[in-house]
């Protein structure tokens, strides 16, 4: 099978005992500092209570471990860092995403890092518009990232991972990179310097953004909530959590993982 199309699964079973602790070490130390970044900016967050107990856990068979720390506030409805995986059998997923409020239209952030061993990069600037009819969204956020985007889409360390889930690929858009390579510093250090200058790009949009008026607000919300649940729910990723924590307490890590509990405040106007 073209590597394009394999799934998880296919490539953890040609490599399931390989340790990856270096890896992520190294990756989840940047996307740390990511983290760290994005919550500088929004001052007031505050850390989500349903993850206290969080900090680092393990299945009820030892077999997988992580950590799943949230933060939400003004101006940032969800910030996460966490991580999931078996650093001695292959496989890992590690994130660092941020979904702004509805004060600005900004893109969201979302970056992580795994390994399947393979190295796996995914980036997005998930937008809040429709880019197929909105040109002026569209020029401001993806058309000054096309050149980089391009350079790294046509890297050959790199080849392009196709999810199997219908919804994933309909999230993709100009910004998305979906990508494995050779599990190495090297091509760690070259996606951290990518995503670093997308950071750095975010960040200035931030700053320079103007405010959505406020009668436009409460829709933004509804398609920001629905993007969010439906990543989340329907990532067929989910299926490996499922055998080994079952599908019950999968649901309710992925109610964690969402924030399911800040939407609702956030509808109930708490």
């Amino acid at each position: 099978m073209n590597t394009d199309t394999k799934t998880i699964d296919q490539f953890l079973a040609e490599n399931p005992d390989v340790d990856v602790s270096h890896a992520w070490e190294r990756c989840w130390g940047i996307l740390s500092d990511v983290k760290s970044r994005i919550a500088s900016r929004f001052p007031g967050l505050a850390p989500e209570p349903n993850c206290a107990d969080r900090e680092y856990y393990t299945s009820p068979n030892g077999e997988f471990e992580g950590s799943m720390q949230a933060w939400s506030g003004p101006g940032c409805d969800w910030l996460v860092n966490s991580w999931l995986g078996n650093r001695k059998a292959s496989i890992l997923d590690m994130n660092a995403t941020a979904f702004l409020g509805q004060e600005t239209d900004v893109p969201h952030f979302i970056m992580v890092f795994g390994t399947i061993p393979r190295l796996f990069f995914y980036f997005d600037f998930t937008p809040r518009r429709n880019l197929m009819v909105d040109m002026d969204y569209l020029d401001r956020y993806y058309s000054p990232i096309n050149d980089e985007y391009l350079a790294l889409r046509g890297n050959p360390n790199f080849q392009w991972s196709v999810s199997h889930g219908s919804y994933m690929r309909a999230l993709t858009n100009p910004s998305t990179q979906s990508l494995t390579g050779d599990l190495n510093d090297a091509n760690i250090d070259l996606l951290g310097d990518y995503a670093n200058r997308m950071l750095e790009r975010w960040l200035g949009w931030l700053d320079a953004a103007s405010p959505v008026p406020e009668q436009e607000r409460g829709a933004l919300r509804d398609y920001d909530f629905k993007v969010r649940e439906l990543g989340y729910a329907r990532d067929p990723m989910n299926k490996l959590a499922e055998q080994v924590f079952g599908a019950g307490q999968v649901e309710k890590m992925l109610n964690i993982r969402m924030g399911r509990e800040q939407m609702q405040r956030a509808l109930a106007g708490k």
